[in-house]
């Protein structure tokens, strides 16, 4: 089967989840047999323009022409079977959902995200989550600065999601949507979408890091929690804040990079157990996760279906997690980790002393943890699945 495989990549050396999946995903095709053809752009090349060149872009948004023919083209010459689409957004807009359909393709598109329902992406405005614009009256974007806190950039937003609401470009230019949850899938329902055009497919890791030998820097102390991932509100970074503010007797190892990074470090210099250890190339950073007791992790979105908590599935180590999102169905509470109401400080506290003064019930977690990573998110159930959903796309 060949397969044109499109996504807007964040920025070079990006560890965000849906590049990561993009990456795994094509290169578990080929590995199969399968012809990849990747189609492909970085925000960096935003970046890398000048004030003009940037609002210029910034317009392409609503229609890039120089990808519409792109792709347009690629799908002319190619013939691929099934035109696969990960991330669009902000670059390659979705001009190249016309540009596959009206070249004759088939497409999928994986949803890593809730932007068909909330234009910003992250279901969130000041910290709660809030997915009032699935009525598709965007203007409210601009009264609350939910792009970027800003007013201008919330209203160019709200008016390309405007305008291919009226289009429909969502509904009638894709033939299949690809969930990484429930709750997304509900998400979509409730807004109108086809629920004949939507599948569930968890993302997957490759076993082998499964293997990885534990390598622990000298500076850090023999036991310890882990928190690893972006460190941005999202992620439920001030909430980790808070739970430490309660606990002075428990080792926190925290590796990332992100928005808050510099406000994060001040705070972990201030605690005599915490050790933050910025980025972490991803070998290392899986090295000292396979050496912790359990990783906790305190998100405040819904995760679409989070590397950070499979991985540490496949790792055999238990997760304390936000009852939110995908974290809702993949933990099963005291068999693989534990689950805590968002924002329940005083919760995720007991949660984390609890499996931290039981070893041998943190050894249990992390043996079903394992299973459960056995079931449901290795690579070649998720080669079968996607080849499935696939053959089910080109037959339709």
């Amino acid at each position: 089967m060949k397969i044109l495989a499109i996504h807007n990549y964040h920025r070079k050396g990006s560890a965000s989840g849906d590049d990561q999946v993009f990456k795994a995903e094509t290169r578990l095709l080929e590995e199969h047999g399968q012809t990849v053809i990747r189609y492909t752009v970085s925000n960096d090349e935003f970046d890398a323009k000048g004030p003009l060149g940037k609002v210029f872009a910034a317009f392409g948004m609503l229609w890039s022409f120089k990808n519409y023919r792109a792709v347009r083209n690629l799908v002319r010459r190619e013939h691929p079977d099934v035109v696969h689409i990960h991330t669009f957004f902000p670059l390659l807009s979705p001009s190249v959902l016309y540009a596959a359909k009206r070249g004759g393709s088939r497409v999928v598109v994986t949803l890593h995200d809730t932007r068909f329902v909330c234009p910003v992406a992250t279901s969130l405005r000041d910290g709660k989550i809030c997915n009032a614009c699935g009525d598709g009256h965007y203007l409210r974007m601009v009264k609350y600065g939910c792009f970027k806190d800003s007013h201008l950039q919330s209203m160019l937003v709200a008016g390309i999601f405007k305008y291919h609401r009226i289009r429909q470009s969502f509904y009638n230019q894709i033939d299949q949507y690809i969930c990484l949850n429930d709750n997304q899938i509900q998400l979509l329902e409730n807004i109108g979408f086809d629920s004949t055009k939507i599948v569930k497919k968890y993302n997957f890791v490759p076993d082998e890091q499964a293997n990885i030998k534990v390598n622990v820097p000298d500076a850090l102390p023999k036991r310890y929690v882990v928190f690893y991932g972006r460190i941005g509100a999202e992620k439920g970074i001030r909430v980790l804040q808070r739970i430490w503010n309660e606990i002075d007797d428990i080792p926190l190892v925290v590796m990332g990079s992100g928005p808050l990074e510099e406000s994060f470090r001040r705070w972990a210099e201030s605690r005599r157990n915490v050790f933050f250890l910025g980025y972490m190339p991803h070998e290392q950073c899986m090295a000292i996760v396979k050496g912790a007791e359990f990783v906790v992790f305190p998100s405040i979105w819904y995760e679409g279906c989070s590397m950070v908590e499979i991985e540490t599935e496949s790792m055999g180590k238990p997760l304390i997690a936000t009852n939110l999102g995908f974290s809702a169905e993949a933990i099963q509470n005291g068999v693989n980790g534990y689950k805590v109401k968002l924002n329940d400080f005083v919760g995720f506290v007991n949660k984390v002393r609890e499996l931290w003064n039981d070893s041998n019930l943190c050894r249990r977690m992390g043996i079903q943890a394992r299973i459960d990573y056995e079931s449901k998110y290795t690579a070649e159930d998720s080669y079968q699945q996607l080849m499935a959903i696939y053959t089910r796309t080109t037959k339709g």
